[in-house]
Formats: C-alpha cells, sequence, structure tokens
C-alpha cells in the first residue's frame, strides 16, 4: 500500500485554547465570518452532545451536509469521540443520501432542512431501506412542522433531535430530546421549541440593552458557556460586538417559557416590521408550508409606502400542484394574524441556497430594497 512507508506526524500537542480551526459563517445575513473555535471549544461541544445521546459505541454517522459548515462537523464530533465509523457523501445529492444510508447501514444523520426537503421529495424515498437509522438531528436553520411531520413518518424508528446553535456556539447551545417528538411528549407543548440549554451551556433572552427579559417575552438569544468561540478571524470590531462579557449575542429572536424551553422566532434581521407590529417570517413560513400544495418558501420583508414594510412570499409548489395567492393568502388566515399574512407572492421553481444548504433571503430581498434605505441586512 502507497501509505504503508509514511512516518507519522509528531504530536505537536495542541490543547485547550489553541486554535482548532477557522469555520465560516452560513452568510444568509451578510457576507460569511471566519469564527475562530480552540481544542477547548470543539471538545466541550463534542461531549455536550455525546452526553445529549447523539451518538452510541458501534454507529456510522453520515456526511451529507458539507464538512466546512460547523452543523456537519459539530454534529460528527461525538463519533470521533468514540471511535465510530463515518461515512462521506463528496457532494448534497438526494438519491446518493438515500442509496448511502441503506448500503452502509447508517446510523445517525444530520440535515438541513433544504436537504431534508429534498430527500423526502426524492423519487426513490419510499424503496430504500433506512431502518437502520437510529437518530437524526435536523437544524441550522428553522424546520416548519410540516416538514419534520413528513420527516418522521418517513423514518419513524429514528430518535428525532431538535436544536439551536450556530458555528460561534460549536455549534449547539440548546437541545430538545427526541421524548419530545412522542405524542405523550407533544402534550406538554414544547413541540415548536428547541429544547432547553445543553450541558455546559448557559442561555438567556435579553433586551436591546441586554437585561433579561421575563419569561414569555420576545429579545435576543445570548449564551455564555466554553462552546463560545475565541472570536471571528481578524475582525476585533464585530467579535467585540458580538461577544461581550462572555456572552455570545447571537441575533437570533427567541421566546423561553416558564421550563426554559427556547423557541427560537427569527433572525433579527429577518424580523418583519410592518406597521409598528413585528412579524416573525419564520412564523408566516410555517403557517404557508401547512398549505397541502407547498413544498417550501421563504418570507421577507419589502418596501410599502403604507406600512414601511410589508410581509411578501416567494413559494415553491409541489411538483403538478398549484395555489393561486388568494387561496394561500385565505390559508395564512385561519392560521395566523392576519396582518403577519402575506401581503404579496412570488412563485419560484427553487429557492437561492448557501453552500451549506441555507436559503439566501439577502438574495430574495436585493431586488427590492436596490436603491432604498432599510433596516434589513
Amino acid at each position: 500500500l502507497p501509505w504503508a512507508e509514511n512516518v507519522p506526524v509528531s504530536d505537536v500537542r495542541r490543547r485547550r485554547d489553541d486554535l482548532a480551526g477557522i469555520f465560516y459563517t452560513g452568510g444568509t445575513t451578510g457576507f460569511p465570518k471566519g469564527v475562530m473555535l480552540s481544542h477547548a471549544n470543539m471538545f466541550c461541544a463534542g461531549m455536550a452532545l455525546l452526553g445529549e445521546g447523539l451518538a452510541r459505541p458501534g454507529g456510522t454517522f453520515l456526511h451529507a451536509a458539507p464538512m466546512f459548515h460547523l452543523a456537519d462537523m459539530g454534529l460528527a464530533m461525538p463519533h470521533w469521540l468514540i471511535g465510530n465509523t463515518h461515512s462521506i457523501l463528496p457532494a448534497f445529492d438526494a438519491g446518493k443520501v438515500l442509496e448511502t444510508i441503506e448500503r452502509d447501514k447508517v446510523t445517525n444523520l444530520m440535515l438541513v432542512p433544504a436537504m431534508m426537503q429534498m430527500m423526502l421529495d426524492h423519487s426513490t424515498m419510499g424503496s430504500r431501506d433506512l431502518s437502520s437509522l437510529h437518530t437524526a438531528f435536523y437544524g441550522a436553520s428553522a424546520v416548519p412542522e410540516a416538514l419534520l411531520d413528513r420527516a418522521k413518518q418517513a423514518i419513524p424508528d429514528a430518535q428525532v433531535f431538535m436544536g439551536f446553535g450556530m458555528t460561534e456556539l460549536s455549534p449547539v447551545a440548546t437541545m430538545l430530546p427526541p421524548w419530545y417528538q412522542t405524542e405523550e411528549g407533544r402534550a406538554r407543548g414544547k413541540q415548536g421549541s428547541s429544547g432547553r440549554a445543553t450541558f455546559c451551556a448557559e442561555v438567556r433572552i435579553v433586551d436591546e440593552t441586554g437585561i433579561e427579559v421575563p419569561r414569555g417575552t420576545a429579545g435576543e438569544i445570548i449564551v455564555f458557556g466554553p462552546n463560545v468561540m475565541q472570536g471571528y478571524w481578524n475582525q476585533p470590531e464585530m467579535t467585540a460586538a458580538a461577544v461581550r462579557d462572555g456572552w455570545m449575542f447571537t441575533g437570533d429572536g427567541g421566546v423561553m417559557d416558564e421550563d426554559g424551553f427556547i423557541t427560537v422566532v427569527d433572525r433579527l434581521k429577518d424580523m418583519i416590521k410592518t406597521g409598528g407590529e413585528n412579524v416573525y417570517s419564520a412564523e408566516v413560513e410555517n403557517a404557508l408550508t401547512k398549505h397541502p400544495a407547498v413544498a417550501t418558501c421563504a418570507v421577507i420583508a419589502i418596501p410599502s409606502e403604507q406600512w414601511g414594510e410589508a410581509v411578501h412570499a416567494v413559494v415553491v409548489l409541489k411538483p403538478g400542484e398549484a395555489a393561486s395567492p388568494d387561496e394561500l393568502s385565505a390559508h395564512c388566515k385561519g392560521l395566523i394574524a392576519g396582518y403577519k399574512c402575506p401581503r404579496s407572492f412570488d412563485f419560484a421553481a427553487e429557492l437561492p441556497l448557501s453552500g451549506a444548504g441555507k436559503v439566501l433571503k439577502t438574495k430574495l430581498r436585493e431586488p427590492f430594497w436596490r436603491g432604498r434605505t432599510s433596516h434589513v441586512g
């Protein structure tokens, strides 16, 4: 074998606060930033995920999401810690994912919602043996309830984990264990949440001044713990703005209930301010995707002379399905308040995605806001 004559590289003893890697953010709300993570950051996050039950000895983790993105690398960490097998795809392909799960008897899978959607819609979905799957983690962006229900029906034997995090948090801050996805667990009313703070992490919801708000009140999610990044590569001012007294200010809006469970309501930059009211795009998207003709969608703010900003939806319909703007608007009004419903619609064959599989709302907003001033980043 050609590698049999290779000489082992000496251990350079990197550990603890030494830099382990620079991982770039998804760039969905602006230009990607290089996140500096230490060995301690990644080890502590990996141990937390191991404690949550996301890996057990003898398993096989499938790298279906891009490995440059920490959603994949972070969720793989507990499997490296206990010496599990790793199955790696060169690029995401829904058909190849299904084929690989069956061939390699994959036990653990991590997908972002857009990838989950493509996998569930693939023509071979119903003919593949996915019974080896033990856990499936869905995260990296909001997961519509309708999509989550489809996933659980497709792989009923897999334990479904949900969570909240970001590259800057190595990457997970909260976890919703599979029990809350069961019928008994759903009765506890935690279904739409991202769970409670994971091991070694502390989570708060704060106002614009950084003061913690009462339970049930929306604010910004901030996180403290050994999972918080060292900073942004060559961006000291951005680092100082994001990490204050050890707390990572995530830029995500959320609500914490009396039991400490977090519900993520929106990226603060994606929140729509219309007629003096705050509309969270994730809530509108969740309502739209419950329509039987809608495959996926993205809700954004567009300029409005009357309201300042108006709610606009870009919709991808399922193959062979049809739905008019009036029909979709009426559907939404049956689920959410009228002022939150889209005032206008565009229909598209697909949504623009980043390399990490997240919807690029900056691209969708660009033609509407070109030449205008807006708080939207």
